[in-house]
């Protein structure tokens, strides 16, 4: 284990290191003690050879074999120009480098041929931020021919994940050949939550050279999954598109899709050969968690997930250990679930959980202040936030937020009400919290936190009275659905304009909901089970703001409410959450 003494002379050793190179860097500006010239052009840069030596192993073979005369001064280069050796001569001394998107695609390769491999790592980085749907694969071919594994993976993931925008704005995709373009449109990992868009994608690429790519229709008509299209797409845009009508190779593809589709409905078996293929769902990027909640008479810890591709829910065997619990709080932060506060039936909690979804590892942290049952939780800048809710005696007006990186919970500045069963979220750098219930009355208002002057402000009153509200930024909007008006589950729905700093009506929720969970996931909102009035339920649907329409997405197994939920991004286990069998 590292010790403290450990810890201090590693930083003593860098801080000496550093102005070592910064001593050598000033003789080598003045010229003082270098041993050597390199000439590149018409310019001469004085140098120390064991500086040069010590950051690359071609300047150590240059400089330390018998071909280099000891007495030597001067070491004509050629194949690089004198700005570019400038930078690289730089880095030797100072470990940095002027990186711009003007000299990138002559310095990588350069230090790539002098064999600066920190350089080289310094430039991955430097384009590595730079990535955009526009340059993802310019910088991914940029990085197969240099060899740069770790920008190569970072820039096929993100034309994995941005495969829609790619499609839509890359003229970089418009040179794939058919080779580049198959293998990229089947992959399991592409990010569409709708295959219309591998079909346009197919469209745009033949529509380039029409004359010559045409002929690979059915080839590429393969690497969609045709099964998964409507019935009514893919007899009105795929069947009569021209490219695939006037081609015969495309037949047997279009009747076996026919089949596949129109067999949808009926309960036999499908003995299809290609079945498995044709509506194979691809691997989501996004996993949704529904964890606790209300069921039957008791909470639960049952942990569902839900695979947006496949459109099923699954449940999975990583339930806590520790108990049950309900009317608690889900957020998702750097890849971890924490669960906040709620209820087992007998105790309120103050105790908060983490999971590890690569690890699969439930821990406990450090608690909150006060106990949270009906807690209204959300993640802002790298704090968790807890808001309101009920210790089991009063409601609560406090709010806290939590550092995952010091393990600790502070106070924030009070809210102006008292709120259980409210719902918060976060837009903009800031939290907003709706509606709930202050012990007499639910609530209509509606307020705002400020972080950097630690005070909340409150907004227009909702449209309607709302507790077991669900609460979600959307759009660059707040939006508020279902919930409790005092006098029956509601499924009417609004949202809040932050620029007219008003509310305005949306469509209705398919079904009355309060206590249910709320998550964004392929840019749509998903309600998730909740109490109906009468009875719990495990319905799911979800809202599109580009239709105003809600639709129906499959159902939970369990029926719950006052259960909670969050989406995890980008899990490198993902496929252990994906049911063996979609």
């Amino acid at each position: 284990m590292e010790t403290d003494t450990d810890t201090m002379e590693c930083q003593m050793k860098r801080k000496l290191s550093a102005e070592a190179f910064d001593i050598l860097w000033e003789l080598r500006k003045s010229g003082q003690l270098c041993d050597a010239v390199i000439k590149v052009e018409n310019k001469e840069f004085p140098i120390h050879r064991n500086i040069m030596s010590a950051c690359s192993p071609y300047f150590r073979t240059l400089f330390t074999t018998e071909f280099f005369q000891t007495n030597a001064k001067e070491v004509v280069i050629t194949g690089v120009s004198a700005d570019i050796m400038s930078l690289i001569i730089d880095y030797a001394y100072t470990r940095s480098a002027a990186v711009t998107s003007d000299n990138i695609e002559r310095l990588l390769p350069a230090a790539d041929q002098f064999h600066v491999l920190g350089l080289v790592n310094h430039c991955c980085d430097f384009l590595m931020s730079q990535i955009t749907a526009e340059n993802c694969i310019g910088i991914l071919r940029f990085a197969k021919n240099y060899f740069c594994p770790n920008l190569e993976k970072e820039a096929y993931r993100f034309l994995m994940i941005n495969i829609a925008d790619v499609i839509a704005n890359s003229n970089e995709f418009l040179q794939f050949d058919i080779e580049e373009v198959c293998h990229i449109l089947s992959s399991d990992s592409l990010n569409v939550k709708n295959e219309k868009i591998v079909f346009d994608a197919v469209i745009r690429w033949i529509d380039y050279y029409p004359v010559t790519r045409k002929v690979y229709i059915a080839r590429l008509l393969k690497t969609i999954r045709l099964g998964l299209l409507s019935k009514k797409y893919f007899v009105e845009k795929v069947k009569v598109h021209p490219y695939v009508k006037d081609n015969e190779f495309c037949k047997p593809l279009v009747i076996d899709t026919l089949k596949y589709l129109y067999d949808l409905g009926t309960d036999e078996p499908r003995t299809m050969g290609m079945c498995c293929n044709i509506a194979a769902p691809r691997i989501p990027h996004e996993i949704l968690f529904v964890i606790g909640g209300w069921s039957g008479a008791s909470p639960t810890n049952i942990v569902e997930i839900y695979d947006t591709r496949a459109d099923h829910w699954a449940i999975c065997d990583i339930a806590d250990r520790a108990g049950p619990r309900a009317y608690h709080g889900t957020v998702t932060l750097n890849q971890m679930i924490y669960v906040i506060g709620g209820f087992d039936g007998i105790e309120y909690f103050n105790s908060v959980r983490s999971f590890d979804p690569i690890t699969k590892e439930w821990k406990e942290v450090a608690p909150m202040n006060t106990k949270r049952c009906y807690v209204s939780a959300v993640v802002l800048e790298g704090y968790i936030y807890a808001i309101g809710g009920y210790d089991g005696q009063h409601r609560q007006n406090s709010a806290e937020r939590y550092l995952p990186a010091k393990n600790q919970w502070s106070l924030i500045y009070p809210m102006h009400e008292q709120r259980s069963d409210a719902s918060a979220t976060s837009l903009n750098g800031k939290v907003y919290i709706c509606g709930g219930f202050n012990g007499q009355e639910c609530l209509n208002s509606a307020e705002v936190y400020d972080p950097e002057t630690n005070q909340w402000t409150e907004l227009p009153p909702m449209r309607i009275r709302r507790s077991g509200v669900g609460v979600i930024a959307y759009q660059e909007e707040i939006y508020a659905l279902g919930g409790f008006n005092g006098l029956a589950r509601i499924h009417s729905a609004e949202k809040y304009c932050p620029k007219r700093n008003a509310w305005i009506a949306i469509s209705d929720m398919l079904s009355l909901r309060s206590n249910f969970a709320i998550e964004l996931l392929d840019d749509m909102i998903f309600a998730i089970g909740g109490f109906n009035g009468v009875t719990t339920i495990y319905s799911v649907e979800c809202y599109d703001s580009t239709t105003d329409e809600w639709y129906d997405a499959a159902n939970m197994n369990l029926y719950r409410s006052a259960l909670s939920a969050c989406v995890v991004k980008e899990l490198p286990n993902v496929e252990d959450y994906m049911d063996k069998e979609r």
